[in-house]
């Protein structure tokens, strides 16, 4: 090549040199040299600076060996690639006969010629058998012969001429019937078969594995073969006069109507309604009100004028600008109401009369952002729940005040960076019953405020997985004058705890079916520099089953670890524990609260 590529230059050059002794025409040796300069373009030893883009010309055959190529799983960075599976899926339609075909070749099958015995999956080997047989004679044998003293005769007739005299007893003593031992020869299973063929010349398969396989075949070729019917569609267009063009679907699911124009040339018009009622079906129906009526006698007027309005066409006319606002902001809210009550009266078997009520509100605001790849979720939520039990005041027994914010923005994959703060405190005064006169909680006190920078991971719309390694946690009691502070993880001396860790978030909601769904919060955060082995934990469930559109069936149980937090320490007999230092001993304990029962749901 570079013998080639040397050749064609000195040729150049010594072409270009003009000798005056030898040539004085000018316009040859430019003419020459033009030829020379595209002959070596052609060559590919000058590159030209203007390169067309080839014609490409594919037979079927090519493009789809080329198509084949191309799908390969090497060149492609993601095996799911929506383009890669369209692709993939073009090239099998192209390579592989029509549905339509297939569909009857199918259907015409005889399938009866490939089915195997069941017996063939079988080994069977006789095996050899005696077995007790129990005949009773033709006239009973006496026990004692004795007792043929007493018997008479009898003639009896045979079938022949001859007459036998038969000596038999008036009275038939007991009898004894005989027993004894036949051979016999019955066929039993040996060994199954794991791989059986058929002797039909044409059985396409190798073996079968199990009996039965051409009635499996059967059944699941008409199941298939019913779910594309009922699944694919095929698309008609109408078109008229003007340029409006009507798409109809044809399938048995659509059930769709579609209003059409039917105009003439005099711009007259009436109005058709089309759909598709079932897969091979159009309809065409009028609408109501209109009636066909021929005129009996149609005359001509040449002297009717019609005054007709030019438009210049040369000029384009002013269209108004559609001014579209996207809706960013999505708002829902669901409430709950739950109101049980027991009544007893001379109860025995013990118990006591009470009345309890919950209501549980929840609003819902999601913010979408799609050309700044930005998503938020943000939800508050307030329980509340009251009981009164026997002769004692009504009680609060359920108080929850939570917000949960998340901004998320578009990273990778998956993934996106993405941004929480988490808020939980209560509404009313929490007493330590039955002592009603120590206050516990209030509004605010405690308040624990959780914020958190990283990733999240959204596997599906249902499920959001939630690390941030940049966390804080910040537990709060203001009133330290009524409210013992240490009882939240507080020193003595201060109003708040402040902790940097890693927060974890989990949220999940799985509908097994339409009427049941269980929904499940956890939140995990563990301290950077205080005992990181020791992790808080927060999961709440929900599991709510639909009776009917207002009523569920809801159950609630939330569970609370958190290290920090302890209660005191009792003995069997409800007697507080004191340590070596004479002070009562406390513990870090598993909080946990379940409730079960009718809800009223109310969703706006």
């Amino acid at each position: 090549m570079n013998l080639k590529i040397l050749k064609y230059l000195l040729f150049f050059i010594l072409t270009t040199i003009t000798f005056p002794g030898i040539s004085q025409d000018i316009s040859v040796s430019d003419s020459l040299r033009s030829l020379i300069v595209d002959s070596l373009k052609k060559a590919g030893v000058i590159f030209n600076e203007k390169r067309e883009k080839p014609e490409i010309v594919l037979s079927t055959d090519e493009a789809i060996k080329f198509l084949q190529q191309r799908t390969l799983p090497q060149y492609w960075k993601d095996l799911d690639d929506p383009l890669r599976r369209a692709i993939r899926h073009l090239v099998f339609n192209a390579s592989n006969p029509p549905y339509d075909s297939t569909e009857l070749f199918i259907k015409q099958y005889p399938f009866d010629s490939i089915d195997v015995s069941w017996d063939k999956f079988y080994r069977w080997e006789p095996v050899e058998l005696k077995i007790p047989v129990i005949s009773h004679p033709l006239f009973p044998i006496p026990v004692d012969t004795t007792q043929l003293s007493d018997s008479v005769y009898k003639k009896i007739p045979s079938d022949t001429t001859a007459i036998f005299d038969i000596r038999l007893p008036e009275s038939l003593p007991p009898t004894m019937p005989r027993t004894g031992l036949k051979d016999s020869v019955i066929l039993v299973v040996a060994d199954t078969l794991k791989e059986v063929t058929s002797d039909y010349k044409y059985f396409p398969f190798t073996y079968y594995s199990a009996p039965y396989q051409s009635d499996s075949i059967r059944a699941a070729v008409d199941l298939l073969i019913n779910f594309i019917q009922v699944r694919d569609s095929s698309i008609i267009y109408f078109t008229g006069l003007g340029d409006v063009v009507t798409p109809v679907w044809l399938n048995s699911r659509s059930g769709m109507m579609h209003r059409y124009w039917l105009r003439t040339d005099m711009n007259d018009s009436v109005t058709v309604w089309i759909g598709s009622n079932d897969r091979n079906t159009i309809g065409l129906y009028l609408e109501n009100g209109i009636s066909f009526a021929r005129p009996v006698r149609q005359g001509y007027h040449s002297d009717v004028r019609i005054e007709i309005q030019e438009i210049d066409k040369s000029k384009l006319l002013a269209v108004k600008k559609i001014i579209t606002k996207p809706q960013r902001w999505k708002y829902r809210t669901e409430a709950s109401f739950a109101l049980t009550q027991a009544s007893l009266t001379n109860w025995v078997k013990g118990g006591e009369s009470n009345v309890s009520t919950s209501f549980d509100i929840t609003g819902y605001a999601d913010y979408t952002n799609k050309p700044y790849n930005i998503t938020s979720g943000n939800f508050a939520r307030i329980k509340y729940g009251l009981i009164a039990s026997g002769p004692k005041d009504v009680r609060k027994n359920l108080d929850l005040l939570e917000t949960n914010s998340k901004i998320n923005h578009k990273a990778f994959g998956k993934f996106d960076f993405s941004g929480i703060m988490l808020f939980k405190t209560q509404v009313a005064k929490g007493y330590n019953y039955p002592n009603d006169s120590v206050v516990v909680s209030k509004f605010m006190n405690p308040g624990i405020l959780t914020l958190g920078f990283g990733l999240d991971y959204k596997p599906d719309k249902n499920t959001s997985i939630n690390f941030s390694p940049l966390s804080y946690k910040g537990t709060f009691v203001p009133d330290t004058a009524l409210i013992d502070q240490t009882k939240y993880g507080i020193a003595a001396d201060r109003r708040s705890k402040n902790e940097p860790g890693i927060s974890f978030l989990i949220s999940n909601v799985y509908r097994p079916n339409t009427s049941i769904s269980i929904t499940n919060r956890l939140q995990l955060f563990t301290n950077y520099i205080n005992k990181p082995q020791n992790i808080d934990i927060d999961w709440e469930m929900i599991v709510t089953a639909k009776i009917n559109w207002f009523t569920d069936v809801r159950l609630n149980t939330h569970l609370i670890f958190d290290d920090d937090t302890k209660t005191p320490s009792y003995d069997k007999d409800k007697n507080p524990i004191k340590g070596p230092d004479g002070k009562i001993k406390k513990t870090a304990r598993v909080q946990f609260r379940e409730l079960l029962g009718f809800s009223f749901i109310f969703r706006f």
